[in-house]
């Protein structure tokens, strides 16, 4: 009985370890059919997927290229600027009497603005107007005696000497008239001063003084600030020098400017004047231009957009800007041939205006079908299949 238990006691651990090992190579194998299968069925969907997309065409949106003379407008801040603003100072020392305008009144030339205290000038005028005309007088008695001494002297009655006391006497007196008119005019001009009025048509500013103010010659009465017409000052970069003095040379170049704060209104105007030298430090040249302000929506200090068109691309060929695609080397664009087959053409962007791209490059033509929409699903030689744009989109489609 001893010996039997004991011989079931050894031949237990031997049973078991073939079972862990039978249970082991089965699991193992168990295993790699498993990860066959998953392999096949993985390979097999790739292909299908690879082969879905090489057969499968790529929704594209196109455009034609087009040809057409483009005017290649430039854009710039600028900001409005009075041809003229005048400070009117009085001429002389005097009390203000009357005060003719308001402040931001608008006044043309020649208004009367201000009337001075001319009491001291009325007089001294009235003064010389007197000695004027004792001057005269004096002239008329004296050209009376000297024909009186010359009909004397033609009878031997005088002598010479006496006959050239009187005609010295007319000289003299003849002179002192002369004298006495200057005086008068001066005067008269004196007395002009003492009424203020407008040299230029335009808005007056704030005023200082009032009746009964006593102003001296340096003292500014008030300003007067052109409005109309108006100037806009700006700058373009200096490469664009050229164009602007050949678009001079064959006539007035027109000016736009855009009004943000007046819903977006437009004034036309012309360039005037370009300044003699360029700004070393931003390389820019200064441009300044005239437009008529006559409803005063362009006012001194206001920041506007300023565009003009100095120069024409002719017979350009145009394309939707976002058919051109960056390359690692050069922007090109995807042609459809006529195959369906879209493949890539290398292009030089000369202009970028109006979300359109003035291209040249080798082969390009008017009436290519270019892709606007899709090129990031395209590798060369991948057939597309034209759709239409997405509702939005301007500038795309046949």
């Amino acid at each position: 009985m001893t010996g039997l238990t004991e011989g079931m006691s050894q031949t237990e651990p031997g049973t078991r370890r073939r079972t862990w090992v039978t249970m082991a190579g089965i699991l193992f194998v168990v295993l790699i059919t498993a990860t066959w299968v998953w392999r096949h069925q993985s390979g097999v969907a790739d292909a299908r997927s690879r082969g879905d997309r090489g057969d499968r065409a790529i929704h594209v949106v196109t455009a034609l290229v087009t040809r057409s003379d483009v005017a290649v407008r430039l854009t710039a801040n600028g900001t409005v600027s009075a041809q003229q603003t005048v400070a009117v100072r009085p001429q002389l020392s005097a009390m203000i009497r009357s005060v003719h305008i308001k402040e931001g009144q608008f006044v043309q030339k020649g208004e009367k603005l201000f009337t001075l205290d001319a009491r001291t000038e009325d007089a001294n005028l009235s003064r010389t107007e007197g000695q004027l005309a004792k001057s005269r007088a004096d002239l008329r008695n004296a050209e009376r005696n000297l024909e009186r001494q010359r009909e004397l002297f033609r009878q031997n009655f005088i002598s010479q000497a006496a006959l050239e006391v009187a005609e010295n006497q007319v000289e003299g007196l003849s002179a002192q008239l002369l004298v006495d008119q200057a005086t008068v005019q001066a005067n008269r001009v004196a007395r002009g001063f003492s009424e203020i009025t407008a040299p230029i048509a335009g808005r007056t500013g704030a005023i200082p003084v009032y009746q009964g103010s006593l102003v001296q010659p340096n003292d500014a009465l008030v300003s007067i600030t052109q409005i109309d017409p108006i100037n806009v000052s700006f700058t373009l970069p200096e490469r664009e020098f050229v164009p602007l003095q050949q678009a001079l040379a064959e006539g007035e170049v027109a000016v736009n400017v855009l009004l943000d704060a007046a819903g977006k209104q437009t004034r036309k105007g012309k360039l005037v004047f370009v300044d003699n030298a360029v700004d070393t430090a931003s390389g820019t040249i200064g441009l300044k231009a005239e437009f008529p302000n006559a409803d005063r929506h362009l006012w001194p200090g206001m920041f506007v957009t300023v565009t003009l068109a100095p120069r024409m691309l002719a017979g350009a060929l145009m394309v939707p800007v976002q058919a051109v695609q960056n390359g690692p080397e050069r922007k090109f664009v995807y042609v459809i041939g006529e195959n369906g087959q879209a493949n890539p053409l290398t292009v030089e962007v000369r202009w970028i205006q109006d979300g359109f791209a003035v291209i040249e490059g080798e082969g390009v033509a008017p009436g290519m079908r270019v892709v606007v929409e899709g090129a990031q699903n395209l590798r060369p030689g991948s057939g597309v299949a034209e759709v239409k744009p997405r509702s939005g989109e301007a500038g795309v489609g046949g």
